[in-house]
């Protein structure tokens, strides 16, 4: 049996540009639907919004790329999405249940505080925010953990049980750590300045959520 191989070529080039036009046309419907809808107050398809998100993440990032839209849009989207899907479980499960990790980067460059197995130890210094948050949540049940990275918060992860999860980050990392454990109802928090050390969140909109449960 022979092979015709011009066909070949041209049948993989039909489906090549089949499949680049469905996931444009997928990319738009995200859009629409995680974006340019609620923004009309009409919250339709969630769910799907966030599965193709995660099914196609890296081409609708290099598709809004290669149009020169906002870099965040994306990871906009999916940690919005998620929230809002998440939000009523979020407030029935116990602070006891709840994990919150924050990011090392909040530091101050002068944090006397160490690294450890589960991250870092804050010692409450009073230099940066991380230990007024943790003095507000853990009182009431959280487990607080200032993590360096997504290694500290898988291992994290398997030596603890847990059915909820605050994050705090940058936009990608924020996204991926929600992905993550998106089985864990998780609300994520966008870091407002962002950088390798200094970086600053809305301590407010950390406190509002914790104080979502009993």
């Amino acid at each position: 049996m022979t092979i015709d191989f011009e066909l070949l070529y041209s049948f993989l080039g039909k489906l090549i540009i089949f499949v680049a036009i469905l996931i444009i046309i997928l990319f738009i419907l995200s859009i629409i639907f995680g974006r340019i809808l609620p923004k009309k107050g009409i919250v339709i398809f969630p769910k799907f919004s966030l599965f193709l998100i995660d099914t196609f993440y890296s081409s609708f990032k290099t598709i809004a790329k290669l149009l020169k839209l906002d870099e965040h849009l994306i990871d906009n989207i999916s940690i919005q999405t998620r929230n809002n899907i998440n939000k009523k479980k979020f407030k029935e499960i116990p602070a006891s249940d709840t994990l919150i990790f924050l990011p090392h980067c909040l530091r101050h460059r002068n944090c006397p505080a160490t690294l450890q197995k589960n991250g870092v130890n804050c010692t409450c210094c009073g230099l940066c925010s991380i230990g007024f948050i943790k003095k507000k949540a853990e009182p009431k049940g959280y487990k607080t953990y200032i993590v360096p990275g997504s290694s500290f918060v898988k291992k994290i992860v398997m030596e603890n049980k847990f059915k909820a999860v605050i994050g705090v980050a940058c936009h990608e990392d924020l996204n991926m750590m929600m992905m993550l454990l998106s089985d864990f109802c998780p609300q994520g928090i966008l870091l407002k300045k962002t950088g390798c050390y200094e970086t600053r969140v809305e301590v407010s909109e950390i406190l509002k959520l914790i104080n979502t449960k009993n």
